[in-house]
């Protein structure tokens, strides 16, 4: 064999790592789709809104006590045994006693619990905001990581690939007496890593997929690179003004403080006079036994009605009403500085998440210069060993140098991204209404329940029985390593 046809076959070797960079676009999944799809069928999500759907529930409960009650209690009753000094005691009764109850004052207690439950549901709607927005961060992960590991497959897998066809060149000049057996030995050991990244690779490729499904709810298919992100702040302190006005866990913290203000007032209403008004009706029927032997001398049967107002003043109650309050402050206080802890919070992350999202992009740029570069390295290595001024050794670095150029090219592409998303989530941007998904149709709009349920008053009024809306995955095929012609996202 000839230096010539080793230099051919050297230089088909380098198309193939090109490969990895270039490739046809098939139909393909995109981010929208699976983000419209999680929206439709995550577990999570579909729990958080049932979770919900219970916390609307408070308010018809709280305003339940200030309401009118009616109840009618009946009662049948046979005597076994009597006074022997009774001669007209009955031997059986029916009663039935009919009772409304109005309250009129309560101190206070139920309109501030109704007030409380209300805070308590909106705080509960910023919780499933929150909730929306930490899935669409997931599914961006996973998208973005299924993305990654299938071009680090790629990457991987054209490696060994040259490597392959190095150590075969390698071994065809080694036979014409041009390189000794280190220079093989080399080759060989190269190609046996190279085959355990590939290895690695694929079992990441393979977790990333089972991810994506455990999220979306079904397998990626061909995915496209995503769209670029919009809103994304100019500076740290846009971000910071931003994630204060929007966030939702910050909106929750402040609505659960101001529900635990209401249940201070609930507490200091145990103090206080209840005013109620009453009417009762009672009928009872001794069934012809009143009266014994003289039984004919007495109704057998009778109503009676009354009706009037009934005031409770407190007088002591040892201190439980004090206790409960100064409980209830506490409580108060606490909700306070979980305001202090979520703003903390909050700005913490904002900062990181904005300084990685900016070194991501550093890092793009960084890596892209080095991928250029670790290519024209490449070549003048190849193009120096073929006339001998090179070794193998220094053609294996420099292939090496370059996969771990255009690896580190891909991996900051995903980081950037999806600290990008993190950012915008952060900032209170990144939930259905702001991402214009194609959901089928209308987005799941938290207060129509909350509207639907505050008014209704029907003790027998129940909703359709429980039933799981999410999709089950039992049925997806494992996932494989397998990956069809790739494109290096941003590429």
């Amino acid at each position: 064999m000839t230096r010539r046809t080793v230099a051919l076959r050297l230089a088909g070797a380098a198309s193939l790592l090109a490969l990895a960079a270039a490739g046809t676009a098939a139909h393909a999944d995109d981010l929208r789709e699976a983000l419209a799809a999680a929206y439709n069928t995550n577990p999570t999500l579909e729990a958080a809104r049932d979770n919900q759907r219970a916390t609307d529930e408070t308010v018809t409960i709280a305003r339940a006590s200030g309401l009118p009650s009616a109840d009618i209690t009946a009662t049948h009753i046979e005597f076994l045994r009597q006074s022997a000094n009774s001669f007209t005691a009955p031997e059986r009764n029916l009663g039935v006693t009919a009772a409304v109850l109005v309250p009129v004052y309560s101190g206070g207690a139920v309109r501030n619990s109704i007030a409380a439950a209300k805070e308590r549901v909106e705080a509960g709607q910023a919780d499933l905001r929150n909730t929306e927005s930490t899935l669409f961060a997931q599914v961006v992960a996973a998208y973005m990581d299924v993305l990654r590991t299938e071009a680090l497959v790629a990457l991987a897998t054209n490696n060994v690939a040259v490597l392959r066809t190095n150590l075969d060149a390698t071994s065809d000049r080694f036979q014409i007496g041009d390189l000794t057996i280190t220079d093989v030995a080399q080759s060989r050991s190269r190609l046996a890593v190279a085959e355990g990244d590939l290895q690695s690779a694929e079992a990441n490729l393979i977790a990333a997929r089972e991810t994506y499904v455990r999220l979306v709810g079904q397998a990626p298919g061909e995915l496209e690179a995503p769209p670029p992100l919009s809103g994304l702040p100019d500076t740290v302190g846009a971000a910071i003004v931003s994630a204060l006005e929007n966030n939702p866990n910050l909106e929750a913290a402040k609505l659960r403080a101001e529900a635990a203000g209401f249940d201070t007032k609930v507490a200091g209403a145990g103090r206080l006079p209840t005013v109620g008004l009453f009417v009762n009706g009672q009928y009872s029927d001794f069934y012809g036994t009143l009266g014994g032997p003289i039984a004919a001398e007495f109704a057998q049967s009778e109503k009676t009605a009354n009706a009037g107002v009934r005031i409770t003043i407190p007088l002591f109650q040892g201190g439980l009403p004090a206790a409960r309050q100064r409980q209830a402050g506490a409580r108060e206080s606490a909700a306070l500085e979980d305001v202090i802890a979520a703003e903390r919070q909050i700005i913490a992350e904002t900062r990181s998440t904005y300084s990685n999202w900016q070194a991501a992009n550093a890092i793009i740029r960084s890596a892209q210069a080095a991928v250029e570069a670790a290519e024209l390295s490449l070549e003048g290595v190849r193009a120096e060993n073929s006339i001998g001024n090179r070794q193998i050794l220094d053609v294996l670095n420099a292939e090496q140098e370059l996969v771990s150029a255009r690896a580190q090219l891909v991996t900051a592409r995903r980081n950037a991204y999806v600290a990008g998303f993190n950012l915008l989530a952060l900032m209170g941007k990144a939930e259905a209404r702001d991402l214009n998904l194609d959901t089928g149709g209308p987005l799941y709009d938290p207060q129509v329940n909350a509207d639907r349920v505050s008014s209704k008053l029907n003790d027998w009024d129940r909703d359709p029985e429980p039933a799981a809306k999410s999709t089950r995955t039992v049925d997806i095929p494992p996932a494989t390593a397998t990956i069809g012609p790739q494109l290096l996202p941003g590429e």
